[in-house]
């Protein structure tokens, strides 16, 4: 009988840091001593506890560049900003959405770690060439390429077709698309806006759905700009450590429980309708309720609800009656990440919180 899952310890490929600002260039921020080790490759940070830009910073781009999930804007280079990725964690600089001296911090990090280059002519694989990195392991893979401005398909080297995909165009003043596949290539959200599940698909993704080897890309200058640099994070569903999905709010306090198949360590949610991007983790809510929550499509401070969701030891509870996750009759799409496997490679389960 196979096991349960592949991944044992998620921290390997997914960690939460917590950290306190010093305003002092050159600050190593190191993740809590464990057995493991893990060199981010995607870093994505939101103060806290102030007024401030989400910032997200890859090992495929590059160090001091990023990205803002809540704005639209091209891609920033700032030499005080994330200045490198590390062992065992990452070194900042002295700039205020990075390294306010006493604010507070979350950063979400994700490993991918196997570099890849596919030259689409060579290998016919895709029509646009891509490099990046994967991990066919976790099923997250990062990928850059420079657009065309015609339809074209990209590969992701997952080895699977991806679930979600997250795709900025770096040059230009254009919005964060979000394919999710309980939307639909037909179908998109944006990373950026509240704003309802739109019908744009077929412009960005060629009303393709993605496949083992590429996901496909239309025209338009948000994912595909002739000659703009273009990002994608690109992820599969792994048992025991990542799900992507959808419910139906109830509206009642007690409300819908979802599956994961493990103990999640971060949970994003965003309805189908006119509502924000929830981030929720076990770092900045240590127990039930969960109710510590940022916005990815804005730059407010964290915000404390009295409930929102509870994390179980296989899956997520919505507590509450918010049309934010839990409004009667309205569809949520959701990311979730484990801190734990529901049950391990040896068959033994987890605990709740």
């Amino acid at each position: 009988m196979a096991a349960y899952t592949a991944i044992d310890d998620a921290e390997v490929y997914f960690r939460i840091k917590l950290y306190t600002g010093n305003g002092t260039d050159d600050t190593g921020i190191v993740f809590d001593t464990t057995d493991t080790t893990m060199q981010p490759d995607l870093v994505w940070i939101k103060n806290r506890n102030s007024t401030n830009e989400h910032n997200l910073v890859n090992s495929v781009v590059g160090a001091t560049k990023y990205l803002h999930s809540n704005l639209t804007q091209a891609e920033t280079t700032a030499a005080n900003s994330l200045q490198s990725f590390d062992s065992n964690g990452f070194t900042l600089g002295t700039n205020a959405n990075f390294n306010t001296d006493t604010n507070t911090y979350v950063a979400w990090c994700w490993k991918a770690g196997t570099s890849f280059s596919n030259d689409a002519s060579a290998t016919s694989v895709g029509s646009i060439d891509s490099t990046g990195s994967t991990s066919s392991d976790s099923g997250f893979s990062i990928v850059s390429y420079t657009g065309t401005g015609a339809d074209g398909t990209i590969a992701h080297n997952l080895g699977a077709a991806p679930t979600v995909i997250i795709q900025k165009n770096r040059d230009e003043v254009q919005p964060w698309w979000v394919f999710h596949s309980e939307v639909g290539a037909g179908g998109q959200l944006r990373l950026n806006d509240n704003v309802a599940a739109g019908t744009d698909g077929g412009v960005l993704w060629n009303s393709t759905v993605p496949t083992s080897t590429v996901f496909s890309v239309g025209d338009n200058d948000g994912i595909n700009g002739d000659g703009d640099k273009c990002i994608a994070y690109c992820f599969v569903e792994k048992q025991g450590f990542s799900k992507f999905g959808a419910y139906t709010g109830d509206g009642d306090a007690d409300g819908p429980f979802v599956y994961t198949g493990f103990r999640p360590a971060m949970v994003i949610i965003k309805s189908t309708g006119l509502n924000s991007w929830e981030l929720y983790d076990i770092k900045r809510n240590t127990f039930n309720p969960t109710a510590k929550a940022v916005f990815s499509d804005g730059n407010g401070a964290e915000y404390d609800y009295t409930n929102r969701i509870d994390i179980l030891s296989n899956g997520f509870k919505a507590r509450s009656t918010s049309s934010g996750v839990n409004g009667s009759g309205v569809s949520y799409t959701y990311m979730a990440f484990a801190e734990s496997p529901f049950v391990n490679s040896e068959g033994v389960p987890t605990n709740a919180r």
